[in-house]
């Protein structure tokens, strides 16, 4: 299995701009790719020379457990439903005040916060990148790759959002912690893709600031900036943003649309045009809307877009709650994904009989009864007609890739 893998970081100084100036060489462009690796032929993936259609993913929660009994027992269940790639956090910050209670709970982290510091510490320990680790070399054991490490940051109080993608010593930060988790796995198979961040935006929990608004390019610099450095540190693992999926349409109908209007910071016809952004990303975003057709419109509004840019695309987050609405909804969205041949990565993968115990292990997000942390949209085993067509799905991708 492939791993997919999130970057994390915060503030520092920006490297040197002779540095990010260096013309950079494009994974189509760079030296042999070794043998494990997926690469990208026009719009579509491929491992070895041959075509790489999958069902992937999503599981946040997998570098978090602390036995490796239940990793394996993850794995051979996502072996078991045909999942190919799995997309998880590289990334879970706590500040200097949670340590005491994560040292207590055994809680997974990868770096600290001092309260009284601009910048982190990395935890590279058992209890840290070690079980990062462990979760990577077991995805080889079970034909699984690892498709993006997260990026998470903290930004002072007064500021807004997007500084984030600006600030000198923000920027540098995040590069900081990007070239030590891919340095640190950058020769292994088992990784898929680098992904810069999770769902990237003007606005987050902070608001967005005057200079984060449609047409400025705040997201699409730095995507850029970012996907440069990353090829620089590795020539062979493809990239992508992590994105939403969100357009930038100059039209009257676009304009007071959330989705369309570039108010979220996006321009994914933009970005994937950007020569170190191998493949685009996009999700479902959201519930409020004529639900099944919408999702089927947007998904070939995406195809469109890739077929544009002669890259790739995955399906990556998408998901609604009730069992009734899954099993109503999802039969549309993966017809329309696989007759587009896009790769397919639901949220989330559910996980039944783990044996840690009934335990939060982050935030709200608890093991209960031996199943994985359901925030509405897992798929179980037990949800058999459900799951079912996902199963169904990935034998669709894998007679695909013969």
């Amino acid at each position: 299995m492939r791993l997919s893998l999130s970057l994390v970081s915060v503030l520092a100084a920006l490297l040197a701009s002779a540095a990010l100036a260096e013309p950079v060489r494009r994974h189509s462009e760079s030296s042999k790719v070794p043998k494990g690796f997926v690469t990208t032929k026009g719009s579509q993936f491929e491992l070895d020379g041959k075509p790489f259609y999958f069902v992937g993913a999503n599981s946040y929660w997998l570098p978090l457990l602390t036995t490796q009994a239940d990793v394996e027992s993850t794995f051979k269940q996502m072996q078991a439903a045909g999942v190919k790639v799995l997309r998880t956090w590289g990334h879970n910050a706590i500040t200097s005040d949670e340590l005491p209670g994560a040292l207590e709970s055994g809680l997974t982290y990868y770096q600290v916060w001092n309260s009284n510091s601009t910048d982190w510490a990395l935890n590279d320990g058992p209890q840290g990148l070690q079980r990062l680790d462990k979760v990577i070399e077991t995805a080889g054991k079970y034909g699984i790759k690892g498709l993006e490490l997260y990026i998470s940051y903290i930004i002072g109080t007064g500021q807004t959002h997007d500084i984030f993608y600006t600030n000198p010593k923000t920027i540098a930060s995040y590069q900081r912690y990007m070239k030590t988790i891919i340095n640190r796995y950058k020769n292994s198979p088992n990784i898929f893709a680098w992904e810069l961040v999770n769902e990237a935006r003007c606005l987050g929990d902070l608001p967005a600031g005057p200079g984060c608004v449609p047409g400025s390019n705040t997201l699409l610099t730095w995507y850029k900036q970012q996907s440069d450095f990353a090829r620089k540190l590795d020539p062979h693992h493809l990239i992508t943003t992590g994105g939403e999926g969100h357009f930038y349409w100059k039209t009257e109908e676009a304009a007071s649309d959330y989705n369309y209007n570039g108010q979220a910071g996006e321009d994914f016809d933009a970005d994937l045009q950007l020569d170190n952004i191998d493949f685009g990303t996009y999700d479902h975003p959201g519930t409020g809307f004529s639900i099944e057709a919408w999702g089927k419109q947007w998904i070939e509004q995406h195809v469109a877009a890739a077929e544009k840019a002669k890259k790739p695309v995955i399906l990556e987050e998408f998901g609604v709650t009730g069992l009734t609405n899954k099993t109503d909804i999802y039969p549309t969205w993966l017809d329309a994904a696989l007759s587009t041949d896009q790769a397919i990565m639901p949220w989330q993968f559910g996980a039944l009989g783990l044996t840690e115990g009934d335990k939060i292990i982050k935030y709200a997000d608890a093991l209960i009864d031996g199943a994985s942390p359901n925030d509405g949209y897992a798929i179980y085993k037990n949800q058999t007609t459900l799951y079912g067509l996902f199963t169904k799905a990935a034998k669709v991708q894998a007679a695909k890739s013969r």
